[in-house]
Order: structure tokens, then C-alpha cells, then sequence
């Protein structure tokens, strides 16, 4: 189990864009996932975005073409660049790692809102 901190959120005006960050503590050996997922009230946390430890990179169908997810192996951080904001896009994100290989684990951030407003 490691700490994410996670920054970035805020209001954004509709058609406008956006960045967030979710750093790691400290360093997380061997494999993993990051991802960026989301969550509005009454409904299940859903994916937005996934990166590899080797760069594959795996997108939500509303944020194909519009979100690009990037990590940083060094600094341990991963970024969600959101861009042409819908309303829909107003959620709380969580930043997510899982560790691929034994022993597994996952670490979620604490949640950061975003407000999409016209």
C-alpha cells in the first residue's frame, strides 16, 4: 500500500480543458497499471484511462480523442490531460496503481473534484 496525492481539479468552462496529477509517495517496483477513473453520485466508479508500465495506454469510449494519460516512471506520477470538457465530465477522479506482479497490491487517491460549467 502506498499514498497518491492527487491535484489539478477545479471549475472548467464547458468546451475547455484540463490537467491532473496524482503522484506517488515513493516508488512501486516491478509492473504496474495506472488509471484514472471516475465517479458521479449514484453511480459506480467507472475507468477513464489506463497506462502500462511500457507505455500501452487504454482509453473510455467518451474519452477517446479528447483525454491523454501520461506517466512519469521517475517522478512516479501520472497525468490525465482532458480536453473539449463536456458536461459529463463533471466527477469526482480517482487515481488508481496495481501492481502487476506478486506480492499484487492497489492504492487509490483520495478523489479530486471536477466542475464542468457552461
Amino acid at each position: 500500500q502506498v499514498q497518491l496525492v492527487e491535484s489539478g481539479g477545479g471549475l472548467v468552462l464547458l468546451g475547455g480543458s484540463l490537467t491532473l496529477s496524482c503522484a506517488a509517495v515513493c516508488p512501486i517496483p516491478g509492473a504496474t497499471v495506472m488509471a484514472w477513473l471516475l465517479q458521479v453520485p449514484g453511480k459506480q466508479r467507472e475507468m477513464v484511462a489506463t497506462v502500462t508500465s511500457g507505455g500501452t495506454t487504454d482509453y473510455a469510449d467518451f474519452a477517446e480523442d479528447r483525454y491523454t494519460i501520461s506517466r512519469n516512471n521517475y517522478k512516479n506520477t501520472v497525468d490525465l490531460q482532458m480536453n473539449n470538457l463536456k458536461p459529463e465530465g463533471t466527477a469526482v477522479y480517482y487515481c488508481k496503481i496495481r501492481r502487476e506482479v506478486t506480492p499484487t497490491m492497489t492504492s487509490w487517491g483520495q478523489g479530486v473534484q471536477v466542475t464542468v460549467s457552461a
